[in-house]
């Protein structure tokens, strides 16, 4: 029975700004940094024996400072965990694109990865990787889109739409043939005085990635 732990990397400035990033390489900025350290003194403690990151710079240096306050050699580089391909909004703000190409921009063939396809590669790294390390905890440090969506393919009974924070922790287990999730979206080591491991339901609105 493997558990995964997906984060999503911590904030950078095109984050920070709003803007698509996509496949361009962003690093973290100071904050996002902090948002990593806070995450990595949380996780310390835990059971993760192996961490698997995108190979984009903001998802390797937040599994870096992971890797670092775990005391794991080794960070495993994975292509199939990086972000959604965002194509010509790559770069853009929501005020930029709806100046560009209207309020209905989201209907236009702009580029972008389907959805479908960042779905599929998300959810067949999840039931390869387990088997690939021979691992039971693992963490996977990649990007909004790809943890969102893989959850919507793998739960669809539960995960209609989501929402993933920067520096977020969300913890699925393979319980038989299908996976569970015990952890979404949890943020508390950002928050001051908390950095409880438990679950709770979000209340947060939920939308699409």
């Amino acid at each position: 029975m493997a558990t995964i732990g997906f984060v999503r990397h911590g904030l950078t400035d095109w984050n920070a700004l709003g803007r698509a990033q996509g496949l361009s390489d962003i690093p973290l900025n100071g904050e996002g940094r902090q948002q990593a350290k806070l995450l990595a003194e949380r996780l310390k403690n835990g059971p993760w024996e192996a961490i698997v990151t995108s190979t984009l710079i903001r998802a390797k240096e937040t599994a870096e400072i992971i890797a670092h306050e775990l005391g794991v050699r080794d960070v495993i580089q994975e292509h199939c965990i990086r972000e959604i391909d965002c194509g010509l909004i790559e770069g853009t703000t929501e005020e930029q694109r709806i100046q560009t190409w209207g309020q209905q921009w989201r209907d236009l063939d702009l580029r972008m990865e389907p959805y479908e396809a960042v779905a599929a590669r998300g959810s067949r790294f999840v039931n390869d990787i387990s088997n690939k390390l021979n691992h039971q905890y693992i963490l996977a440090v990649s990007h909004g889109a790809v943890i969102g969506l893989t959850l919507q393919y793998l739960m669809p009974h539960r995960f209609r739409a989501t929402y993933i924070d920067n520096a977020s922790l969300t913890v699925i287990t393979q319980v038989g043939d299908h996976w569970e999730c015990s952890l979404y979206n949890d943020i508390r080591h950002l928050q001051k005085d908390s950095i409880a491991y438990t679950y709770e339901p979000t209340n947060r609105n939920e939308v699409s990635p």
